[in-house]
Order: C-alpha cells, then structure tokens, then sequence
C-alpha cells in the first residue's frame, strides 16, 4: 500500500469513526482466517463492521474521535469492530464468538463514549436486549393503569353479584 493509499483509508475510517459513540478492540491472534471470514459474516449480518488494520494507521484514524481514548490499547493484532446503534446486541454477539472461538478475546472498548474493561464488556453483554427492556418498561407503565381499571369496575361488579344472589 503506498502513502496515498494509506491516507485515504485513514481518511475513510476517520470519517466513519466521528460518528461513533461505541467500539471494540479485538485481539484475534491465533484465529484461523476460516474463522475470521465466517465472524465477518455474523457482523456484517447485523449490520456491523469489523476492520483489521495497522496499528499505525489505527491511530491516526482514531485521532479528533472519541476513539482515540483507546489509543494505548493498539498494541499487537487489533481489530476494531463497531456496531452504529445497538451496542448491547452487537457485545452479545462478539461475547458468544469469543466463547466459540477462545483466541478471538477482547482488549478493550469504547461504550457511549466512555473506555470500558473486559469486565464492563461482558457486564453489558449479560444485559437484557433492548427490546426485552423495553417491553419490561410497558408492562411497568401498564400495570398502575390495568389496577386502576380493576379497582373501578369492582363496585359494579360486587353489585352485579349481590343483585345476582338476590331470589326473584
């Protein structure tokens, strides 16, 4: 790859960078590129991306982003694969690759603009989807509603029965 090569795909992935607020570090020495392919695969699937590059590159890529918070951490083979929006989904997703795949391990990541450790990664892996929690908050929003709703037509009811008991 020559210089202006190189500074295109710095340039690209600078501007794909800006608009991130999450991202993984991944170590993937040792997977086979059988491996890497069908994991490319799975991220692309949902709409992810994973890209291999330099370290070098990586960080003047990463410069005037959130992602150069991570700047320290490009060290040895590093990929980094990001998700635009759902980035409890896409952790769950390279949590369950990394158990089937125990050389694909995580180095660190970048969580709503904040650095998270291993450890954050596989908390927020563990985490219920997004629209498992949602559902969850509809059901807390309903349940007061349907208990008011129960409490009210109580009286007509309780009335509907005493009448119901009353010989004709």
């Amino acid at each position: 790859m020559n210089k202006v090569e190189k500074q295109q795909t710095v340039d690209s992935l600078n501007e794909q960078f800006k608009v991130l607020d999450s991202a993984f570090l991944i170590n993937y020495e040792g997977v086979k590129v059988v491996d890497i392919t069908d994991i490319r695969n799975k991220i692309r699937g949902i709409d992810g991306s994973y890209v291999v590059l330099k370290n070098t590159l990586a960080k003047r890529a990463a410069k005037g982003t959130k992602l150069e918070q991570l700047d320290s951490f490009f060290q040895g083979p590093t990929a980094v694969a990001y998700h635009p929006k759902d980035v409890v989904g896409f952790a769950k997703l390279l949590t369950e690759i990394g158990k089937s795949n125990p050389k694909f391990e995580f180095k660190a990541a970048l969580v709503e603009g904040k650095v998270a450790s291993v450890s954050e990664i596989k908390a927020l892996a563990s985490m219920p989807s997004r629209e498992v929690m949602l559902s969850k908050l509809v059901f807390l929003l309903k349940a007061p509603l349907q208990q008011l709703a129960t409490v009210l037509k109580a009286p007509l009811r309780d009335l509907s029965l005493t009448l119901k008991q009353v010989p004709k």
